[in-house]
């Protein structure tokens, strides 16, 4: 039985048995927050208990490494929509230290996309077409100023209300404990 089957046979019964109950709640969350984080495995289950969030507390966007890479991409679409349309009033941009994105370079990525059927072609391709793939793959250096980064294209954003508080941490994968990098009722927005 493929991945998807053994998938589609558990949402049967799920759904039969209706186990779905104990995880309804509304789409605006409770504490009117919207967190950006790491897809990063460790961070599923340990986050949301560091952090005291139970269920519909917050709206969590995840990617690698927590990065918001372009003002304009679908990551800070997803905080401006959760603002406006969800009623999210705080962000949070919460990296983690171990992060597989740090110092990750683009060769090791495409080389693996290599090795599974991507051919030079279509590298030179994406490289003729204006596509930098080397900087749009390449990881941080430093988690701590991946996440300044981050919090400062969300700050200086030109649909974020001025009054919304844009907070960065750091969280460690084995604890759970946070560090603060910005503090977002102390740092003030940066034109």
């Amino acid at each position: 039985m493929s991945l998807l089957d053994q998938i589609l046979t558990f949402n049967e019964t799920f759904v039969s048995e209706k186990q779905y109950e104990p995880f309804m709640t509304t789409k605006f969350p409770n504490k009117k927050l919207v967190i950006l984080t790491c897809m990063d495995t460790r961070l599923k289950q340990l986050l949301p208990r560091a952090i005291n969030l139970q269920k519909g507390d917050a709206i969590i966007i995840k990617n690698a490494g927590a990065v918001i890479s372009h003002p304009f991409g679908s990551i800070m679409r997803s905080i401006i929509v959760a603002i406006y349309e969800l009623g999210a009033q705080e962000v949070l941009i919460i990296g983690h230290h171990n992060c597989g994105m740090a110092k990750l370079e683009a060769n090791s990525v495409l080389d693996k996309a290599g090795a599974r059927g991507i051919n030079e072609d279509t590298l030179e391709v994406l490289r003729y077409s204006g596509i930098d793939i080397d900087s749009w793959l390449k990881g941080f250096t430093e988690v701590e100023d991946s996440v300044k980064h981050s919090v400062e294209i969300v700050k200086n954003h030109p649909l974020l209300p001025v009054n919304v508080p844009v907070h960065g941490l750091i969280i460690d994968p084995k604890t759970g404990r946070l560090d603060t990098v910005i503090n977002g009722y102390h740092h003030p927005v940066t034109l």
